[in-house]
């Protein structure tokens, strides 16, 4: 994760470039809370477009891609990782310039635990994680614009970034229940992660605590319809995600809910590599905040 540094200079800087820097220190932890929202595999921040000034551009685009799940049922190590793409637009306004400040954000994120069964479908599943993100901004876009535009020279926006590592873990009951009828999988989960910056500048060093809490359900049941030699199965799947610590209100809301249905088909007679793929339509929904979005998986 990256965010803009600040240059510093022998001189005086003038009013304005001031205010940038006082900018750049007010944004730095807040943008590090917004990329808290994509750290895990979650189906309610996966793809979230968020735009609260009405016009074309949104403020907020989160994109994630993520999974997980256990070598096999002797061997239960837990694997997974999320790999995450954000665009956020904190407008910066000072006098009577108005600088467009995007901020791109990509953060990977890993996590391995360990399955510890509790009754036949019932299992403890604590996990350790670890992300390392980089964010900056369009910087040469805005500057060349400013500097084209308004008889202003904002050096302090020049050869920025911030570097963020996170440590933390999660823990999870996971309940599966298969059955020739009817498959149900419910996921129970909170995460906490703390956010550091490093190789930064001293201007956009920060700090933020993602924490989540999480409830996850799908079923699946097999349908009259054939594919590939297998039962084409409809899904139907409800989440809801508590946003905790620094996460909580950050942009809005403080929890987001998504039902969704769709369809699975079973590839395991032709493929034993992606067994399944479900395609499925969601409606995402929280405080003054809703919308949807289809979702592809492979199950291996």
């Amino acid at each position: 994760m990256c965010i803009l540094g600040v240059v510093q200079y022998s001189y005086a800087q003038t009013p304005l470039q001031d205010a940038g820097t006082n900018y750049l220190k007010k944004r730095a932890d807040a943008l590090m809370t917004i990329t808290g929202y994509s750290l895990t595999p979650d189906v309610t921040t996966g793809n979230l477009n968020i735009n609260s000034g009405g016009g074309s551009r949104s403020d907020l685009q989160m994109t994630s891609l993520g999974g997980g799940d256990r070598i096999s049922e002797n061997f239960p190590l837990y694997l997974e990782g999320t790999i995450a793409l954000n665009r956020y637009n904190p407008t910066f306004t000072e006098s009577s310039v108005n600088i467009p400040m995007y901020w791109n954000s990509i953060t990977g994120t890993g996590g391995v635990g360990w399955d510890f069964p509790i009754t036949n479908e019932l299992r403890f599943r604590p996990i350790a994680n670890v992300m390392l993100g980089h964010l900056e901004s369009d910087v040469s876009i805005a500057t060349r614009y400013i500097n084209n535009n308004r008889d202003v020279n904002l050096q302090f926006l020049n050869s920025g970034r911030m570097n963020s590592y996170g440590l933390g873990g999660s823990a999870m009951l996971d309940y599966e229940n298969y059955k020739p009828d009817q498959e149900i999988d419910i996921e129970l989960r909170y995460t906490n992660i703390a956010i550091q910056t490093f190789d930064s500048s001293t201007a956009v060093q920060g700090s933020a605590d993602s924490q989540s809490l999480s409830l996850w359900a799908r079923s699946r049941i097999p349908t009259p319809f054939m594919a590939l030699d297998r039962p084409l199965r409809a899904v139907f799947e409800v989440a809801n995600t508590q946003f905790l610590g620094d996460l909580r209100g950050t942009i809005g809301f403080s929890s987001l809910s998504s039902v969704g249905t769709g369809i699975e088909l079973d590839r395991s007679a032709s493929d034993p590599i992606f067994s399944r793929i479900r395609l499925v339509f969601r409606y995402q929904f929280g405080l003054n905040v809703r919308g949807t979005s289809i979702g592809l998986a492979a199950s291996f």
